[in-house]
Parts: structure tokens; C-alpha cells; sequence
């Protein structure tokens, strides 16, 4: 199986590594008598299906998956990569869309066994370990009536998302997910554990919050919950038809809207079953999902000019259980598709633009293959520009081009058609892009998703990573 990624920065990433087949036996022996986890090599039966993730495009054979039980065995895998020269990845959820969660011939360090969640109700916090998915957390968090700002697939990984930034359902109310990070516990190159915080290693915490996996591996994340438990939310549709009205009337409504409300817009294709009415089915359509976070009792006012622009084709908005919400789609777009991502963050939203975006949107190439803009006015404009590593507080979308079909053959079609979509929004973007959207696109992109932020990037990466063992990432690369 082929991959379609671009590939451009693929052999820089490539440091001097070894292989695992090249390892003294002696040493992998000694490696795996103190892990009390589970190792998995090419030859085991579990192997095939380990080294699957979210991306079916990406075809990479590790040498070793090493799945940690603990703390202690993240360290041990991050002191046998070091020491052996091991190209190392990082998989939490396994959602990396360019598949940077895996390595040929490395080490991968699986922290998919690491699932635990305590949360405090007291303090309205939860401290959640790496290998949990955001089902995991709203699962722990809703007996409470409590949730944390996380994104739309609920199968995604916290660790992934949270790094990057965290684009979500309810990021006009509450902010991004690494607005609500209260600290992390991270494994740092060297092996030490330490914690960062607004209290300690604040350079570490300043880069964490936006800056990928770069600086070491997250084991635990603490989070600000907040009371949410039932929200008024869910999907409308429109006809293709009425998409460049459509498309006016959310530019114009969302960007001044109260901060309670959420709303996404979408490009899609009506699955062809249930709860959809049939005479939907198959149909490319428009659509806005929508996230209302205050009281249920004023939510019909607060809709009446939502509803008033014009009836939906459906309308599924209506009170339901946050976790639904986050869930809703994870049954749409199941592991083992193959994806293609483009990205681009957006302040305005012209009326060229939405020429273009008619134009592309009108020809979806595959059923599950969409464009969603996902609005980041309100909370996340009340964090300063340069307060966190993530860059673009000024801008009011975070728009995303996917390509995605279950069908290898198709790879082309939804590739080149993601690609021509994104060059011709792109010279009305901001610039930049959202780094848990971006591909393999080169160092010059992830530069341009930082900004003025890099160079401290750049300087806190020399201190915790001097020689670049975190490097299977959207890379922000040491000082020589």
C-alpha cells in the first residue's frame, strides 16, 4: 500500500537512526525484562493490527511498538531510543493525519494502555493520562456534569489534539482545549519526569500549549472542566443550492454571536441511512453544527434568527448530552479510511472566497470527503497573542480540507482534489495553519504556523531536546 503524502520534509526528519534489527539482542533483552507493558515485534501475530492507525494511507513498519503501562515504561522507551539511536514515535490516539504517530524501523511508544482519568468535582478538574481518547473523558467527566473543551470525533486522542491547540464544539465559550490545561507530566529526552505548569517549568508550559510533541512525551494532562452537561446542538442542512447564502449568513452571524453559541460550518455528503430521511440520502448539501452552551430554557430565542434566515432541509438541533454531541460523527468516519489533509486559518471570509468554496464544495469527490470551518471568535481571542505557542488568536476560523474515501483506488481523487481546493482558498487565508490539520508539508509551513512564536519555540526545543530525539512531529527544529 502506497502512501499520497507529500513527503517533502520526510528524509530531513531523518536523523542518523538506527533500526531495531540492527540492536544487539542482548540489549532489547535487557530493555524488555524491567517493561512491564507489552512489546510487540514484526514477527508477533498482534503485529499487523498494532501498527494500524486512524489514517489507512500511511503504511509504515516499525521495528518495535512498545505499549507502556506507566510512567516507568515511558521513561525506559524513551532512554532505549536515546541510547540506541532509535528513530522515536509518539502515538496517543493514533489520529496524526501525515501518520507521524508511527516510524519505519524505530521505536514506537504506544500509550494506549495509559487510560486513567481522576477527576475532582470539588475543584471541577480531572487529570487525564495520555493514552485516553476524548471518549474516555467525557465518559468520566458527564457523571459529574462536567466536560472539557476538546474537538468534534471523540475517538481522537487527548494528547494529539491538546498540543496543537484544540479546535472544538465548544471553543467560543470556553476557549481552546490548551486554554483550559492546567499542567502536564512529561518524560523529557533525558528520561527525567517533571511537571509543567503556571507555577513551574513555565517555558516548558508556555511551548506545550500549541507546540506539538516536540518537547517531550505527555503522560498526564490536568484540565478545567466546566458545568456542561446537556447542550442545544446538532446539525442543520441546507440544499447545495442555497450554500453561498448559507455560507453569508454564518460569516456574518458567528463571528459577533453570543459566546454561547458554537458553530461549524461543513461541506458534506448525506450518509445514505439512518436518522437521515431518505429523499437526503447521497445528497451533497451545506450545513451547520451547532453547540449552545447556556440555558436550555432561552436556547429557542437565542435560534429564532437562526431558524428565521431560512428553513433547513433538516434540522436535528435540539437538547442533547454533550458527549452525543462529541460522539455523533465518530460512526461516520471510522478507522481505516484513507485521508488527505489541507489546512488554513482564516480571518475574513470574502466574497471571492465564497465563490471558490461553492465551486469546490459542489464537487465532493467521495462520500465521507468534507470542508469544515470551525470558528475560534470569542474565548479564544481573550488569550493574548504571544501568552501560548499557538499563533493565530486573531484569526476567526480554522478551516480544513479532507480528503477521505474507504477505497485505496481513489487516493488520487481525493488527493489532487484537496490540494486544488486548498490553493484556491489559500491566498484568502491568514496565512499559517492549525498543526493537527497540516500533512508532511515542509519546515517552511510549520515556521508559518508559529509566527513570531518559533524563535522561542526554537529556544525552548534547544533546552529540552537539544538533539531532536521528539522529532516524528510538525518539527520545530533545536539550534545547531
Amino acid at each position: 500500500m502506497a502512501t499520497m503524502l507529500d513527503g517533502t520534509i520526510a528524509n530531513e526528519r531523518k536523523n542518523v537512526a538506527r533500526s531495531v534489527a540492527e540492536i544487539d539482542e542482548t540489549k532489547v533483552q535487557a530493555f524488555a525484562s524491567g517493561f512491564h507493558g507489552e512489546l510487540i515485534h514484526p514477527s508477533d501475530n498482534g503485529y499487523e493490527q498494532a501498527r494500524q492507525i486512524h489514517n489507512a494511507m500511511i503504511d509504515k513498519r516499525p521495528g518495535l511498538i512498545a505499549r507502556c503501562a506507566d510512567v516507568a515504561d515511558v521513561i525506559q522507551s524513551v532512554n532505549f531510543a536515546r541510547d540506541n539511536q532509535l528513530t522515536l514515535a509518539i502515538r496517543g490516539g493514533g489520529h496524526s493525519g501525515p501518520g507521524l504517530s508511527l516510524c519505519d524501523d524505530g521505536l514506537v511508544l504506544d500509550l494506549s494502555l495509559m487510560k486513567g482519568i481522576r477527576v475532582d468535582p470539588s475543584a471541577q478538574s480531572a487529570r487525564v493520562e495520555g493514552g485516553c481518547t476524548w471518549n474516555d473523558v467525557d465518559h468520566a467527566t458527564h457523571a459529574f456534569g462536567l466536560a472539557a473543551p476538546s474537538g468534534v470525533i471523540s475517538s481522537t486522542g487527548v494528547g494529539g489534539l491538546t498540543l496543537g491547540g484544540g479546535l472544538g464544539h465548544m471553543a467560543r465559550t470556553h476557549g481552546l482545549t490548551i486554554d483550559n490545561l492546567l499542567a502536564v507530566d512529561v518524560v523529557l529526552a533525558d528520561g527525567r519526569f517533571v511537571t509543567a505548569s503556571a507555577e513551574e517549568n513555565q517555558d516548558l508550559f508556555w511551548a506545550v500549549r500549541g507546540g506539538g510533541g516536540n518537547f517531550g512525551v505527555v503522560t498526564s494532562f490536568l484540565f478545567q472542566l466546566h458545568p456542561i452537561s446537556t447542550v442545544y446542538g446538532g446539525p442543520m442542512l441546507w440544499p447545495m443550492e442555497q450554500a453561498a447564502d448559507v455560507l453569508r449568513f454564518y460569516r456574518d452571524y458567528i463571528v459577533t454571536a453570543p459566546e454561547e453559541v458554537n458553530g461549524w460550518f461543513a461541506f458534506l455528503t448525506v450518509p445514505p441511512g439512518a436518522p437521515f430521511p431518505e429523499h437526503l440520502h447521497s445528497k451533497k448539501m451545506c450545513g451547520i453544527v451547532w453547540c449552545y452552551t447556556g440555558p436550555l430554557d432561552k436556547a429557542a430565542e437565542v435560534f429564532a434568527p437562526i431558524r428565521k434566515f431560512g428553513p433547513p432541509a433538516l434540522d436535528f438541533v435540539g437538547p442533547i448530552p454533550y458527549p452525543a454531541l462529541q460522539g455523533m460523527f465518530d460512526p461516520i468516519y471510522p478507522k481505516g479510511l484513507q485521508w488527505y489533509w489541507r489546512a488554513d486559518w482564516v480571518k475574513e471570509i470574502s466574497e471571492e472566497a465564497i465563490a471558490e468554496h461553492v465551486k469546490y464544495g459542489s464537487q465532493l469527490p467521495t462520500m465521507h470527503s468534507t470542508m469544515h470551518l470551525y470558528p475560534i471568535s470569542g474565548a479564544p481571542h481573550h488569550v493574548g497573542q504571544n501568552d501560548t505557542a499557538f499563533s493565530y488568536r486573531d484569526a476567526n476560523w480554522g478551516m480544513v480540507i479532507v480528503g477521505v474515501d474507504p477505497d485505496p483506488a481513489n487516493n488520487e481523487k481525493i488527493t489532487s482534489w484537496a490540494k486544488s481546493y486548498s490553493e484556491a482558498l489559500h491566498p484568502y487565508s491568514a496565512g499559517g495553519a492549525y498543526v493537527n490539520m497540516m500533512m508532511d508539508e515542509g519546515q517552511e509551513r510549520v515556521k508559518a504556523a508559529y509566527r513570531d512564536n518559533y524563535k522561542r519555540l526554537v529556544e525552548i526545543k534547544t533546552k529540552y531536546d537539544p538533539n531532536n530525539l521528539f522529532h516524528m512531529n510538525q518539527n520545530i527544529r533545536p539550534s545547531a
